[in-house]
């Protein structure tokens, strides 16, 4: 188990960025701050008003999943670069009562009248990132529904209190999200309704400026009112289809009406006495695991963290499991991917053999897993009760899509760029076929109990972060927020669902500031193309259980805006 720090109550603390992390009494020279501790319940987010939110919802008598909600609530509020209404969600929960995982695909599917050959007539050989065709049905308000449904407490009017006062009555940008919000602008200024919604004044907020969303606190009034029905079936599902018919979209009030969020079973590998649990696709949460039991086959304790080997071996086990990725992840409904052989010990073996350890592979087929037929966030709860939440949710690409339909103060996601436009793959696009998904929410076990909820978000580089977490963790021995704050590493370059081809000489590895210069050095005589890093690697929070000492540890990413808080 990973050593606590220093134990501080209620909140996470931050260290100025001008001082030196090594004058810090505790943890490695990258520590930023202390991991949060308490007894009674701990949420872990991106914004500090949703962490504060969904403590406020555990202390009135609430539950993980509600304290989950209110907090996701929130955050569409206050973090809408990243996340919102109309966006899509995935979620792990503990519940304590059955002492079981439960989980929750709540992505939405294409819209049914939107054909191949609307691409083809228009001459498209990938999905726009932006627009009308490339928007899905909205998956979170239905995902919210059908989790309060089964495990929520308070009523969903309290739970979503928060967010609509937020909502009505402003808040203070933070930091990290006015950055954002500004590159968001600068995207979306000519698109439907966007302008009017999100930079009424011409202009995004700026850090620590009072911003108010009055629509979208009255359409989290009626969902508070008429649950799921209200959102998917009511008024905004017509005010959605109008807006979709006027901007030559082809989202109708059939496809709401239709959606329906699902319950699936997680899937997972023993890893270190654990056992380490991801969603199955049309996620991306297997990549994790399949990294996983390759990296079985490396001695990475012995290497150290940030040495060569260790980067050389995570950077080539990432490679083979997105080569997999690219060929067989995708909506389950058509075409089911082999994951019980994708995420076998046997398989890992078998491709940790192909890896050289002097030399980095220009690029790696996709296996035969037949062993025998031949911007987004990311939240945690827990509860007094043990239960605990692993919920991401996002609009993919930022804001989404760009338009937002008129009166409801939220875009639509762009999540149907992640389809593939070519015929005959498992990813090809499809009427009535959820995307291939990056999104993708974790969790922890260990003989049979809950130890740690934990995500990484952002794009590609989410099964990436999820690995690299467990290694600092299960590996090189770090405290829980020490595994967030050490120095990442991303690659890029590999094969995607969406039919690119892997880039050629082996794509880049990019590197945050921390790694030596010999590991550097070494990395480029094996062969690895390496960068600096862009600022893309992923936002992480955590909450692990200590049964012994019976107190939750929290951790927050030390590159968002957020805070752990418990009480």
């Amino acid at each position: 188990m990973p050593r606590p720090l220093a134990l501080v109550c209620l909140m996470t603390l931050y260290v100025p960025l001008c001082g030196r992390a090594a004058d810090r009494p505790s943890g490695r020279d990258f520590v930023t701050r202390s991991p949060a501790v308490s007894r009674h319940g701990m949420a872990a987010t991106s914004q500090p008003l949703a962490s504060l939110a969904a403590v406020d919802i555990l202390r009135a008598g609430g539950n993980a999943v509600d304290a989950a909600i209110a907090a996701n609530a929130v955050l569409c509020v206050t973090e809408p670069t990243s996340c919102g209404l109309g966006g899509d969600l995935f979620a792990i929960v503990w519940d304590a009562k059955s002492q079981q995982l439960y989980g929750l695909n709540g992505s939405g599917r294409s819209p049914k009248s939107l054909t191949a050959e609307v691409f083809k007539e228009q001459g498209l050989t990938s999905i726009p990132s932006y627009g009308p065709l490339p928007i899905t049905v909205p998956g979170c308000v239905d995902g919210w529904i059908i989790l309060h449904e089964r495990f929520g407490k308070l009523p969903l009017s309290e739970v979503l209190t928060p967010a609509i006062r937020c909502a009505e009555d402003g808040f203070p940008v933070t930091e990290v999200i006015a950055g954002y919000w500004k590159a968001g602008v600068a995207a979306h200024r000519e698109h439907p309704g966007f302008m009017e919604v999100f930079a009424p004044d011409g202009e995004a907020p700026a850090h620590g400026q009072t911003f108010k969303n009055p629509a979208l606190g009255q359409t989290l009034r009626a969902i508070a009112a008429g649950g799921a029905d209200a959102f998917y079936r009511g008024d905004i599902a017509d005010v959605i289809d109008r807006f979709m018919r006027d901007i030559g979209g082809y989202l109708r009030r059939e496809d709401l009406a239709a959606h329906r969020s699902e319950w699936v079973e997680p899937v997972g590998v023993d890893y270190h006495g654990c056992r380490v649990w991801e969603l199955p696709p049309n996620g991306q949460g297997i990549a994790a695991l399949q990294m996983l039991q390759v990296l079985k086959g490396a001695d990475l304790a012995a290497a150290g963290f940030g040495s060569a080997d260790h980067l050389h071996f995570l950077v080539e086990a990432k490679k083979l499991a997105f080569a997999d990725r690219a060929k067989f992840y995708a909506d389950p409904d058509f075409s089911k991917a082999p994951v019980d052989a994708l995420i076998s010990p046997e398989y890992g073996a078998r491709r940790y053999a192909q890896i050289s350890p002097t030399s980095a592979g220009a690029a790696y087929e996709p296996g035969n897993p037949a062993l025998r037929d031949g911007d987004t966030v990311y939240l945690t709860t827990a509860d007094q009760d043990r239960n605990m939440v692993s919920l991401i949710q996002s609009n993919y690409r930022g804001f989404g899509a760009g338009p937002c339909p008129p009166g409801l103060g939220f875009c639509l996601q762009d999540r149907g760029e992640l389809f593939d436009l070519t015929p005959g793959r498992a990813n090809s696009y499809a009427p009535g076929k959820r995307p291939f998904h990056t999104i993708i929410p974790a969790f922890v076990t260990k003989e049979g109990r809950p130890l740690m909820s934990f995500g990484v978000m952002g794009g590609d580089m989410q099964p990436q972060g999820h690995v690299q977490i467990l290694l600092n963790l299960f590996e090189f021995g770090m405290g829980l927020q020490e595994a967030g704050d050490a120095p990442r590493v991303r690659h890029a370059g590999s094969p995607t669902p969406t039919g690119d081809p892997a880039e050629p000489n082996g794509g880049t590895v990019l590197l945050e500031t921390g790694y030596n210069a010999d590991t550097i050095e070494e990395l480029r005589r094996r062969g690895h193309q390496t960068a600096d890093g862009d600022g893309s690697f992923g936002g992480y929070q955590a909450i692990w259980y200590d049964q012994e000492q019976n107190v939750y540890f929290g951790a927050t990413e030390s590159r968002k805006d957020g805070v752990a808080l418990g009480y």
